[in-house]
């Protein structure tokens, strides 16, 4: 292909109607036909990147291997496409803007007004081009965050509008998601929000070629209302497609595909395939086992932000991905740690359960209860999984319960403590910003043979993602050992530990890193495949 493309997915109604899930199935699509695509998200809000936004508004921070900090649809865009990002994928305003003033500080512009047309603009295109500045992709499908209309989006839109005419409609193609409301009073669906998302968008000089319209409930898209919203959203009927209510996001793709979705951009592009789809099949074969599999487990998830699930999102969708690889159903039992640090009721909690997994998180609130867990998982040979903070707790637990080492602790949630067996690592100490200076990004790991890591990697040396600022106390190690404690996974270089696990039981691993960041629906995580399989086992 020797123009490349470029696809522009924006949202209008409201937020949270899934571009994410639309932009990644069609590059799963596009890709399935053999097509080299990426993707990027361009977020509006004025935060440099999302590393300290607090998960209960923004879902979970999602890590990439060069250490950028990014929006968890990075994620689903990974997990669908099976192509690891780089910061290059995503930028926000604050980042635009912060670039722009750096330049301006420098003297880069000679003394020109900074505006917003051309400076900001100008910037949010080149950082649209600089992913793909290696010529390495066909195609790039760009999402822009938030709801077309938002203040804060106008430079991007603008941005786009300028870039498609740099490069030729038949260059480029604008998807725009839509709600369909259906009114119970009335007993219809509405599509008067979905023209007016669209005159907006028109107003500021784009115009959608494609409509996805997304609709609730078993209330679906019929050829009248395809009609309609052609005739008043100027675009052809055969362009408008339906994105409905389904069990998983898994089944988009599917959903898009036996609507022609795929086909309709390529025509529209002008892109020349003669290849056919590569991997529809396995995602059928994926979503038969996903709604009827053999086994059902029910995992105890030991978090503190519990009542929002999208800050654990990547281990959910890492439970999707391994329960479907082990042919099971994957139940999620939620336990509050603060609860369980007052109430003391390991019964109720744990009952039913066949795993064990504690995720990460920062702070010290639930922490107690987070030991506890791992404690009742090391004492009733639970199968256990410990993610960063997960894995530091199951040490602590060991460190006191195992070692005699009263009060074990970590010096983030107790400085003065006797036995800080989890610390700072040397060069975290003394930085007070909190932006980006963590362990960031991929380090290796060396395995140890005989450990339950090596069963799972199957290999001497794996590269996982971090995000963390404290870390096993060495000065502790031999001590642990000695006592039973394994550790099964080194960082050579900076002589840190990696991973830990308890022999002498069912399944007991805990990991430094997140593993749950590089689970993908056509490659599960050896880790939670195993994990998964452990439960099964521990069950029957």
């Amino acid at each position: 292909m020797k123009e490349k493309k470029y696809i522009f997915v924006f949202g209008g109604v409201i937020s949270g109607l899934g571009k994410g899930i639309v932009a990644s199935s069609l590059g799963y699509l596009l890709k399935s036909l053999g097509m080299k695509v990426t993707i990027q998200k361009l977020d509006p809000y004025l935060n440099v990147d999302p590393g300290t936004m607090n998960p209960y508004q923004h879902g979970e921070v999602f890590v990439l291997d060069d250490g950028a900090e990014t929006d968890l649809d990075l994620g689903h865009y990974e997990r669908f496409i099976d192509e690891s990002l780089t910061k290059h994928n995503t930028t926000s305003s604050g980042r635009v803007y912060w670039d722009v003033l750096e330049k301006e500080r420098k003297g880069d512009y000679l003394g020109q007004t900074i505006q917003v047309i051309p400076h900001i603009t100008d910037e949010i295109k080149r950082r649209i081009k600089s992913v793909n500045k290696l010529n390495k992709f066909d195609i790039v499908i760009t999402e822009v965050g938030g709801t077309v209309g938002d203040i804060e989006g106008q430079p991007f839109y603008e941005a786009i509008r300028q870039l498609i005419l740099e490069v030729g409609k038949r260059n480029s193609l604008v998807i725009h998601t839509t709600l369909l409301p259906f009114i119970d009073a009335a007993g219809e669906i509405k599509t008067k929000p979905t023209q007016h998302s669209v005159m907006t968008l028109r107003e500021i000089g784009l115009a959608p070629d494609i409509l996805v319209c997304r609709t609730e409930h078993n209330h679906h898209l019929t050829n009248k209302l395809k009609k309609k919203l052609a005739l008043f959203c100027n675009v052809e009927a055969s362009h408008v497609f339906e994105s409905p209510d389904v069990d998983t996001i898994y089944e988009i793709p599917l959903v898009l595909y036996n609507q022609n979705f795929d086909k309709t951009v390529i025509d529209i592009l002008g892109i020349t395939n003669n290849r056919q789809h590569t991997q529809i099949d396995y995602l059928e074969d994926a979503i038969k086992t996903y709604k009827s599999p053999k086994h059902e487990v029910t995992i105890a998830m030991c978090g503190k932000y519990n009542s929002l699930h999208d800050a654990y999102k990547s281990i959910l969708e890492a439970f999707i991905h391994s329960g479907i690889f082990n042919d099971a159903k994957i139940n999620i039992k939620w336990v509050d740690t603060e609860l369980l640090e007052k109430n003391m009721d390991f019964e109720n909690s744990f009952n039913g359960v066949d795993g064990i997994l504690i995720p990460g998180g920062f702070g010290d609130r639930g922490i107690e209860g987070k030991i506890m867990s791992a404690q009742y998982s090391r004492e009733n040979n639970i199968p256990f999984l410990g993610i960063c903070l997960g894995m530091q707790c199951a040490v602590i637990e060991f460190a006191r319960n195992i070692c005699n080492m009263k009060n074990a602790n970590s010096t983030e949630f107790n400085q003065d403590t006797n036995y800080p067996v989890i610390d700072l690592m040397y060069s975290q100490k003394g930085i007070k910003d909190k932006g980006a200076t963590m362990r960031l990004g991929k380090y290796s790991c060396n395995l140890s043979k005989d450990s339950n890591a090596y069963n799972a990697y199957k290999k001497n040396n794996i590269n996982e993602r971090h995000r963390h600022r404290y870390e096993f106390n060495n000065k502790y190690r031999r001590q642990l050992e000695k006592s039973g404690l394994s550790i099964s996974g080194i960082n050579k270089k900076l002589d840190l530990v990696e991973i830990v696990e308890y022999k002498d039981h069912n399944w007991f691993v805990g990991v430094q890193f997140h593993p749950e960041l590089k689970s993908r629906i056509v490659e599960v995580h050896p880790l939670f495949k195993d994990f998964i399989a452990a439960t099964i086992k521990y069950k029957s």
